[in-house]
């Protein structure tokens, strides 16, 4: 696709086009030897468009964008093998990306110790966090101020080695040399502050078994 048929393919951007085209050339320079001028800013403007579809606050959004393209440039050169792979990479998926996919993310980040780098997505992101589910983690000190939900992409499952699933059917595409798994969780949408905590709990269990097997020496 040419420069010039993807900014045409991005219809209704309302963010001034010319500061989202400034940021991508400024993540270029991260990207220098990896992606072109051409393939960052083309990821900017549609990350941009995902988010802005449903992102309720709108403050964040260049911030988010530009975190949300990095992330996925990032994957995509992993996945093709020009940036270094040192460690596990961690998918965890769920329909709307504002609990248990965000809550197993932060527990794996946090319990790891950076021996295991993890992503969270959604098949259907909701245009919020669950403030259930923020006030569950924050209460025993984990922080959700960078969390926000984000659309599930290709990219970011080629990226990783194992992928999680709750509850979001067969969105998730399938690749070989990977593994899989289906974690049987309650969706926390609409539970109280106690059952979220059981949710909560549950998960943090889940992923200390997920890093026995993935970073032994980072299990608490």
């Amino acid at each position: 696709m040419s420069d010039t048929s993807a900014r045409r393919s991005l219809p209704g951007l309302t963010y001034p086009e010319e500061h989202l085209r400034r940021l991508a050339r400024d993540l270029t320079v991260k990207f220098t030897g990896v992606f072109g001028a051409e393939t960052v800013e083309r990821y900017v403007l549609e990350s941009y468009t995902a988010l802005l579809r449903t992102s309720t606050v709108k403050a964040h959004l260049a911030t988010n964008t530009i975190r949300f393209a990095t992330d996925r440039l990032t994957a995509l050169a992993q996945a093709k093998g020009a940036i270094t792979h040192p460690v596990p990479e961690v998918l965890f998926v769920c329909e709307q990306n504002a609990g248990r996919s965000q809550m197993a993310a932060i527990f794996t980040n946090a319990l790891s110790g950076g021996a295991v780098h993890v992503r969270s997505a959604g098949s259907a992101p909701s245009r919020e966090l669950n403030p259930v589910v923020v006030a569950a983690m924050e209460e025993i000190g984990l922080d959700f101020s960078e969390a926000f939900p984000k659309p599930l992409t290709d990219d970011v499952v080629q990226a990783a080695d194992v992928v999680i699933t709750m509850g979001c059917g067969d969105a998730c595409p399938i690749y070989p040399g990977k593994t899989y798994q289906d974690w049987a969780l309650t969706d926390p949408s609409g539970l109280s502050l106690d059952q979220v905590r059981a949710i909560r709990d549950q998960i943090k269990t889940r992923v200390e078994r997920l890093l026995e097997t993935l970073a032994p020496q980072a299990t608490p």
